[in-house]
């Protein structure tokens, strides 16, 4: 899969350039009306008591349409009007009469009216936020932001139609407080800040509908080009090339793994066991010499070397084991010791010297951080345009030199940034982990993507060092950099996407990933068994 995602910008040229083309504005709302009625009873079929809150914009004539519909289906239907109803114009005021003309009578939204409604209901009742859509500007206004907490608070069945109130179409930044929605339809085109950050807490099942628009109306404009797409694992999977038959171990390459400081062994050792089991033909794992028994203990495929002191007689087989990589994988468990620094420059000068693919993760970041406009001086952009980033967002603030909370405000941008600054391909994990690919072969920037899968039990120690070494087991048996991210990432999510249902999401460990990964990367399916 992989669909297109579009800013709340182009979201509106594509209505303009839909009414342009001789669908009228009240046509384009009708269908949107019709199609989220249709959801509703498909999603609750008992249901036949519906209270839609509507808001002064086109957001809530799609209300009204949506109200108009279920009176006419017999269901019992309660509009509650929030702000300036009288600024109410075209479609959505054709579409407010069109509801009064039928017999629907709104009220103005209070707390006790809202109540009133949902407490006296004598049936089921599915609430439809249709108050602000994708072109409402944050912080909501106090009538707005108590609306949403009731709506939040009532523990009923909600559809938000465009997106929930509050949640940030561009972005999926939440400023103040947002709408807890059940589903959410969108329509024409599917808006990228629903697909990340916080907002697949507030948003819950994702619906789309294109509202029967031809493709042929949409791609007359320029501006309409996708600004990111969300892909998931059957993408992924095209771009994993079969096996010979006559395949040996060093077809598919070496990686080698670097971290391990005292204290944080097992970092180190779930990113070998990982790129193992992603198919590397060989992997090495340099660490401290006290995690060697332990981990040949573990794992005796993997080939441990014990270094202490990188000014000794073991730097130079260690440094023998780096030149012979085809990719390295450093950070899982690195620490921020003078040892840790020592076998980061030493990582760093073996692969400028010889071009060898990073994949750069964790505490190696958290290094690098610390040596602001480092990375022109660490390697020439061609060399970088092979290696991976994988920070979380505490690590992206660190890099970019910037809080926290300007990641989390906007990932997109904030990954934008990281991948500008660095010529790498990066990403910034979490819900909706989004990517930047390195440049085309022209130069030319491609468009960020996002992965739509995964879950909350991958809030757990230990999974950043799965994905690191994943992603170099990919790289080690020739998938490029931007494919093996691509790979890596759904495959990642995908894993904890099938382990949820039989074991829940609580207590779910990074190696309990492994298995699971290794059955993806062969295109075996846990419900085939």
């Amino acid at each position: 899969m992989k669909l297109p995602l579009y800013t709340a910008a182009q979201v509106r040229e594509m209505d303009a350039q839909v009414i342009a083309s001789g669908i009228g504005g009240f046509e384009l709302m009708q269908r949107a009306g019709a199609a989220a009625f249709q959801l509703l009873g498909r999603l609750w079929p008992p249901v036949r008591h519906v209270v839609v809150l509507c808001g002064p914009g086109n957001n809530g004539g799609d209300g009204y349409v949506i109200a108009d519909l279920a009176r006419r289906g017999g269901w019992h239907v309660e509009v509650l009007q929030l702000g300036d109803h009288a600024r109410l114009s075209g479609s959505a005021l054709q579409a407010a009469r069109m509801a009064r003309d039928g017999g629907l009578y709104p009220r103005t939204w209070s707390a006790e009216v809202f109540l009133s409604v949902c407490d006296g209901a004598r049936t089921e009742v599915v609430i439809v936020d249709a108050m602000l859509g994708s072109g409402a500007r944050a912080p909501l206004t106090d009538e707005f932001a108590a609306a949403v907490d009731q709506i939040n608070r009532a523990g009923l069945p909600v559809l938000a139609i465009d997106l929930p109130t509050g949640v940030n179409a561009d972005t999926g930044a939440v400023e103040t407080t947002a709408v807890r929605a059940t589903a959410t339809i969108s329509f024409i085109g599917r808006k990228q800040g629903l697909y990340t950050g916080a907002a697949p807490d507030y948003a819950g099942r994702l619906c789309f509908d294109s509202l029967m628009i031809p493709k042929s109306v949409l791609q007359q404009h320029p501006a309409i080009n996708p600004s990111a797409y969300a892909i998931d694992v059957s993408l992924a999977m095209q771009l994993l090339p079969p096996r010979r038959r006559d395949a040996h171990k060093g077809n598919h390459g070496r990686a080698v793994i670097v971290g391990g400081d005292l204290g944080f062994g097992g970092a180190a050792l779930m990113a070998a066991e990982s790129a193992a089991r992603s198919g590397a033909g060989t992997v090495a794992l340099i660490t401290r010499s006290a995690h060697v028994m332990p981990a040949l203990a573990r794992q005796p495929e993997i080939m441990v070397h014990g270094i202490d002191d990188w000014g000794g007689k073991q730097s130079d087989s260690a440094r023998s084991l780096l030149s012979s990589a085809s990719v390295i994988v450093i950070g899982p468990g690195l620490g921020a010791s003078a040892w840790s620094a020592a076998v980061l420059s030493e990582v760093l000068m073996v692969a400028v010297q010889t071009g060898i693919p990073l994949v750069l993760d964790a505490d190696a970041l958290n290094l690098l951080s610390r040596q602001r406009n480092v990375w022109h001086e660490l390697a020439p952009q061609e060399q970088r345009k092979h290696w991976i980033l994988t920070p979380h967002p505490g690590e992206v603030s660190r890099l970019l030199n910037c809080s926290a909370a300007i990641v989390r405000a906007d990932r997109f941008a904030a990954v934008r940034r990281l991948q500008a600054l660095t010529g790498a391909t990066c990403l910034i994990k979490g819900a909706g982990t989004i990517l930047a690919l390195s440049p085309d072969s022209d130069g030319v920037p491609v468009p960020l993507e996002v992965c739509a899968e995964g879950n909350p039990g991958m809030a757990s120690g230990g999974m950043g060092d799965v994905l690191a070494g994943l992603l170099g087991g990919l790289v080690a048996q020739g998938v490029s950099p931007t494919d093996a991210v691509r790979i890596g990432v759904c495959v990642h999510g995908e894993a904890a996407d099938q382990l949820a249902p039989a074991c829940g999401e609580r207590g779910m460990l990074a190696t309990d990933l492994l298995p699971v990964i290794r059955r993806l990367l062969n295109n075996i399916w846990l419900n085939q068994e």
